[in-house]
């Protein structure tokens, strides 16, 4: 679902981790936490056992990954995609359209987006009807800020008939190729056609960061407040909620909300960002850790948390030349909002106009009507 698809792929800015991937299927990683009237172990029980007892059977395999995928989405926990990623790698038998699908989704993770791409088009080449993949290229397109790709895959899920789909990859292409109000119609026309909570949810969400991009906050924090009370964990909507009270002076309401959220990188580092704004005790334990996980990321050649660490290292320990190198990295390989964004917030505490000249340049050609963009392009001047 589209869903899925924008809370994963292109919520990333460090939502979750880039995963470790066992070596065997018998390799123990960590024991989580789980009781046996759990209904999510309880779930997981069920899937894995049916994946075994059908080890060649690609739908059986494909719903397994997808619940991991969705787990990793909801609680931002990357273990859940190392999972997920264990499972494809260990199928022998041929991928089917999904289970290309889902290894391209666990390959955007790791910000590979040639080779999701490359898996999205093997799918479609099976199956030119199957809808997720063309979800997932406009995603990844997105990410890229290549916006006439993005379109055409809009077309396509279009032609296929799935309206609701199009119409939620259509009103964010609008949105981020600078059409704010038309994107925002669109989304809001989807909204009416969907039928899932998780699509009702992602949509929510997005709306409402069209609406604080134009400076309606009251409407953006009424949409944020309809997709928290449909009651799902969701991290893209905490980090987008949490983004939205920062911006608006509501840094204690920050930590409230995220007090219960350590373990999702993106989300700590807001936590912090509020704590540090409050002066909370606990501000130095969450930037150890923070620190902790950025310096083992470096280690093992992990790409998946710059932006997330640029917002650290600027906000939290005030070192803008550092946060200014890591945008600038970061946004050669995603160049979405909250990316130009990071940018350009770097760049304007570090007086270094030339670096985020990208992203003025793609405010200029775009007119992306974020108005709080616009006024740091105007300080870079």
């Amino acid at each position: 679902m589209w869903s899925a698809v924008l809370a994963g792929g292109l919520a990333s800015q460090a939502a979750i981790a880039a995963p470790f991937v066992p070596t065997s299927d018998n390799q123990v990683l960590q024991k989580l936490p789980a009781r046996a009237a759990d209904p999510v172990a309880k779930e997981l029980a069920t899937l894995r056992s049916s994946a075994s007892q059908r080890p060649k059977d690609p739908a059986t395999q494909a719903a397994l990954v997808q619940r991991y995928v969705d787990l990793a989405n909801a609680q931002g926990d990357p273990r859940y995609i190392g999972y997920a990623d264990a499972v494809v790698s260990a199928f022998a038998g041929p991928l089917s359209p999904e289970l290309l699908t889902l290894k391209g989704v666990l390959r955007q993770y790791r910000h590979d987006f040639q080779g999701a791409l490359q898996d999205f088009a093997q799918a479609l080449t099976l199956d030119p009807s199957y809808a997720q993949a063309h979800a997932w290229r406009g995603a990844i397109y997105l990410v890229q800020a290549d916006y006439s790709a993005a379109r055409k895959e809009c077309t396509a899920l279009k032609q296929l008939g799935r309206d609701a789909l199009h119409g939620a990859c259509l009103g964010l292409t609008q949105s981020y190729s600078g059409d704010l109000p038309a994107g925002y119609e669109t989304l809001r026309q989807a909204l009416a056609q969907a039928r899932s909570t998780a699509s009702q949810l992602w949509l929510l969400t997005r709306m409402g960061e069209v609406a604080a991009w134009q400076g309606q906050t009251a409407i953006a924090r009424q949409h944020y407040q309809q997709a928290l009370a449909l009651g799902q964990d969701d991290i893209y909507l905490l980090a987008a909620w949490s983004d939205f009270l920062l911006d608006n002076g509501q840094a204690a309401d920050v930590v409230k909300l995220l007090s219960t959220w350590e373990s999702a990188d993106s989300l700590l580092v807001r936590l912090a960002i509020a704590e540090t704004l409050t002066g909370s005790p606990k501000a130095a334990v969450h930037v150890k850790m923070l620190a902790d996980r950025f310096a083992a990321a470096r280690a093992r050649g992990d790409t998946t948390h710059l932006a997330e660490e640029s917002r650290f290292e600027l906000q939290v320990r005030k070192d803008a030349p550092t946060a200014l190198r890591l945008a600038q990295e970061n946004y050669a390989y995603q160049r979405e909002p909250r990316d130009a964004r990071v940018l350009l917030e770097a760049a304007v505490v570090a007086k270094q106009a030339p670096a985020a000249q990208p992203v003025v340049d793609w405010l200029s050609a775009s007119n992306f009507g974020d108005l709080r963009m616009k006024q740091l392009a105007k300080e870079l001047k």
